[in-house]
């Protein structure tokens, strides 16, 4: 598993004109707004969602499958060598959460866990831009996936999901900043259904 090392000094990359310090700082912001709306979400709605454990196992094997393309997603593009600078730092701190996301989410589904999936990550991984512009999707994909189930699932369930939605969104502001872009472009997050879910991770490697 990648290390991630002890933060240094700010310095700015030459692609992205930000400095690290004030992106991640901006990304912890968009990280809380995530979690409120997630939250709020759950206290609001919990009593017309009707969670059940048998609920439960189909959620968590949807934001499974989001992890297990993540995971597959850094490790294809870091194994191509592709990346370099913060690109490179992005790709390697991310993966080590996304692998903690996957074991957790297998741990709690234990013999229900679906499999692993097949992928074709080919074109998202040729070139750092192709990388950066899939990475920003998928982010994306994993914060609306968690978003949009938090009130469909049972209160433990729900819980687990709020303390991984909140580092998710660590990740999207990170990429969005990389790129030169708005970190936080939006008050709330769009919730995803399972269709989109689905729809989007297959544009960012799943395979059909």
């Amino acid at each position: 598993m990648s290390q991630h090392h002890p933060a240094r000094a700010p310095d700015r990359d030459t692609t992205s004109h930000v400095t690290r310090g004030g992106a991640l700082r901006t990304a912890a912001l968009a990280a809380g707004g995530a979690l409120a709306t997630v939250t709020a979400l759950g206290a609001a709605d919990r009593l017309s969602a009707a969670p059940s454990a048998a609920k439960d196992v189909r959620i968590l094997n949807l934001l499974l499958l989001v992890e297990y393309v993540e995971v597959a997603f850094y490790e294809a593009a870091l194994e191509r060598g592709i990346l370099s600078g913060e690109l490179e730092e992005f790709a390697r701190t991310v993966v080590a959460h996304e692998r903690e996301h996957l074991a957790f989410l297998q741990k709690a589904l234990g013999d229900k866990a679906d499999p692993e999936p097949d992928y074709d990550l080919e074109a998202v991984t040729k070139t750092p831009g192709a990388f950066a512009r899939a990475a920003a999707k998928l982010e994306d994909v994993a914060v609306g996936a968690y978003n949009g189930q938090a009130t469909n699932v049972t209160p433990g369930a729900f819980l687990a999901a709020a303390r991984i939605v909140s580092v998710e969104a660590r990740h999207a502001a990170w990429i969005r900043s990389i790129r030169d872009g708005d970190p936080a472009p939006d008050a709330v997050d769009v919730p995803y259904d399972q269709k989109r879910v689905m729809r989007e991770l297959r544009t960012v490697g799943l395979a059909s």
